[in-house]
Order: structure tokens, then C-alpha cells, then sequence
């Protein structure tokens, strides 16, 4: 079997190697509806919009420290996907990176530019439940998407990119979020 190093066919002495789990997720003026607290004898009143105006936040999360990493893009295609690559590349240039992610068209693509510090793995296809990166989604949506209807896709973009990057400073809520025991 080979070893890490060996993998990425260079000299890895001094370079840590960090494991992500990679997903996109799609934001707009579309909102859901959520139970919410009200005192008794009166009934909640939340507003529905069903305007088709999405961004998408791509985004992996390291299991075992915690850490993310995000972009928000206004498409999900191979040009987004390799401005993300790049990025991350760029953010992490000191260590080796294996990304684990879905089987998405632009994952796959025979034009998808992987920097030398990036290694992908495919994770079966349609299987969701296999990535962690997934649990994200559900708390930003739940902690800063829940009710609430929004004037412009910038008023989106605004809260989306607050709730990324709260997730920088709840490492802990991370781990426990996305800290699958078949990870460890």
C-alpha cells in the first residue's frame, strides 16, 4: 500500500495532510416554512416567497479540526469549481489536501484543473448520507435562513456569508456536526 506521500508523488516531509468533505449548496428567495415558538392562543404568521433567484456556497469541511473553507459563486458549474479549487489551494498552500466529494458532472470533468496540493475522491454515487459536508447546509439554514424572506439576492448573499462565517468560529459545533464515526 502506498503512503501518503507516495500518493501525491512528491516529497512530503514537512507538509501536513488534511482530509475535507466538499459540497455545494443553493440559497435564494425561496424560502421553507419552520415551526416556530409562539405563545399560546395566538397563531404565528410567517410570510412565504417563491422568488427563483439562487446563489450557491461551495464548501468543505475538515471532520477532525473543525476548520471550513467557503466560497459563494453564482453558479454551480466546472468554472466555479475550479476558482474554488484554486482558492482552497492558495489557502492551504503549506499542506497537502484530500478532498472527498460527490459525483457531480463538474467533479468529474476531464477539464477540472486540480492544483498540485489536491487530491479528489469520488464517494459513491447518490449517496448524500456519506457526506458530512451536507449537515452544514441544515445548520445555516436552520440558524440563519429560518422564516425569514428576503428583499434582494444580495440580502442572500449578506446572510449566507455571515453564516459561513460563524462556522469559523465554532469549531467544536463543526466537529460535531460532521464527525461521522466511519470518518474516524
Amino acid at each position: 500500500m502506498a503512503s501518503a506521500e507516495q500518493a501525491f508523488g512528491i516529497e512530503q516531509k514537512d507538509k501536513e495532510i488534511k482530509i475535507f468533505f466538499q459540497d455545494e449548496g443553493r440559497f435564494g428567495r425561496i424560502n421553507r416554512i419552520y415551526s416556530c415558538w409562539c405563545p399560546i392562543g395566538i397563531r404565528p404568521i410567517v410570510a412565504q416567497q417563491m422568488i427563483r433567484e439562487f446563489i450557491y456556497a461551495y464548501s468543505s469541511v475538515c471532520p477532525a479540526t473543525g476548520e471550513t473553507f467557503s466560497l459563494v459563486m453564482p453558479e454551480v458549474n466546472l468554472e466555479a469549481m475550479n476558482i474554488y479549487l484554486e482558492e482552497m489551494s492558495k489557502m492551504y498552500r503549506n499542506c497537502r489536501i484530500i478532498i472527498v466529494l460527490d459525483c457531480a458532472g463538474w467533479h468529474t470533468s476531464e477539464k477540472l484543473k486540480k492544483p498540485d496540493n489536491i487530491r479528489l475522491i469520488s464517494l459513491p454515487p447518490r449517496s448524500p448520507e456519506l457526506n458530512p459536508a451536507e449537515h452544514i447546509w441544515d445548520y445555516i439554514r436552520e440558524k440563519f435562513f429560518k422564516n425569514y424572506i428576503f428583499k434582494t439576492i444580495e440580502d442572500v448573499m449578506d446572510t449566507l456569508c455571515k453564516g459561513l462565517k460563524s462556522l469559523i468560529d465554532i469549531k467544536d459545533v463543526v466537529k460535531s456536526l460532521t464527525g461521522f464515526g466511519w470518518i474516524f
